[in-house]
């Protein structure tokens, strides 16, 4: 199962695989760094205030890794109030894809 953190509310957050993430953008935009994905690696966040449609998440791959297909270091901005998600690493061909949506 997923390991939830305390909720974080800082402008950048290093996640690590097996976590959940409770996002509180009510005070600045937040950056979140994906650990090096590992074959099934799974990395969930919450938008904890619903404040990702005021001040964004983005969330940014480890170096030369991709989210969702596209190119390396591409990055997922989330702008969704209230979203939830779960990004799991499926390799280096597609990277970090979105479990749910």
């Amino acid at each position: 199962g997923t390991s939830w953190q305390a909720v974080v509310t800082g402008a950048t957050q290093t996640a690590v695989a097996g976590n959940g993430y409770f996002i509180d953008t009510t005070s600045n935009a937040c950056n979140l760094t994906l650990p090096g994905g590992t074959l099934g690696d799974e990395v969930s966040v919450v938008d904890y205030a619903g404040t990702f449609d005021t001040n964004n998440l983005t969330v940014t791959p480890d170096s030369g890794e991709k989210i969702q297909g596209e190119s390396a270091d591409a990055t997922l901005t989330v702008a969704t109030e209230r979203a939830g998600f779960t990004l799991a690493y499926s390799g280096a061909s597609q990277g970090w894809l979105l479990k749910n949506n």
